[in-house]
């Protein structure tokens, strides 16, 4: 991968990012994992659009990976200690099949760790499935730290990850 341009979507690609969100499902779902297994949220997809935190990745022209990035430290999970402030935020992040295990996933990570250091963030986090240990595990590589596993009996999510930009 030589040519990755990263961009804000916009909201007549709802459906590419909706279509990058069921592929990463359906991998999922192939492998036993039930992350993701609903349609995605289109009202969050549609809000993060509008509000320019949604991201699109291209390599020659093609969308591959989509990545939402900004400042909502969800309250369920971050607590006031956390300094929620000090960082800016991964959700929804997605590689198409086609890309996958060529870097992608880790160069939009850099990407967003630079985002938040341009906007004098310490901390790049996620939150991710609780119960994918090869994400956990993924996130461990690629520099993330797990910071604890919030359990609620009402979200899935709650593997709390952080890492330094």
């Amino acid at each position: 991968m030589t040519n990755l341009i990263i961009r804000p979507g916009r909201l007549d690609e709802l459906g590419t990012v909706e279509s990058l969100l069921r592929g990463a499902s359906s991998w999922l779902a192939s492998r036993g994992i039930d992350q993701w297994q609903y349609p995605p949220h289109r009202d969050r997809i549609v809000a993060a659009l509008e509000q320019g935190v949604c991201f699109l990745a291209f390599e020659d022209g093609e969308p591959i990976a989509t990545i939402q990035v900004d400042d909502f430290a969800d309250p369920e999970f971050w607590s006031p200690d956390d300094e929620p402030g000090a960082a800016l935020y991964v959700h929804r992040m997605a590689v198409s099949r086609e890309a996958a295990g060529t870097g992608v996933g880790g160069k939009l990570l850099e990407w967003a760790a630079d985002r938040a250091a341009v906007q004098g963030k310490r901390w790049l986090r996620l939150d991710a499935w609780k119960d994918n240990e090869g994400l956990h595990q993924y996130y461990k590589a690629v520099g993330f730290t797990l910071v604890r596993i919030v359990d609620l009996p009402h979200r899935r999510s709650g593997a709390l990850f952080q890492r330094p930009v």
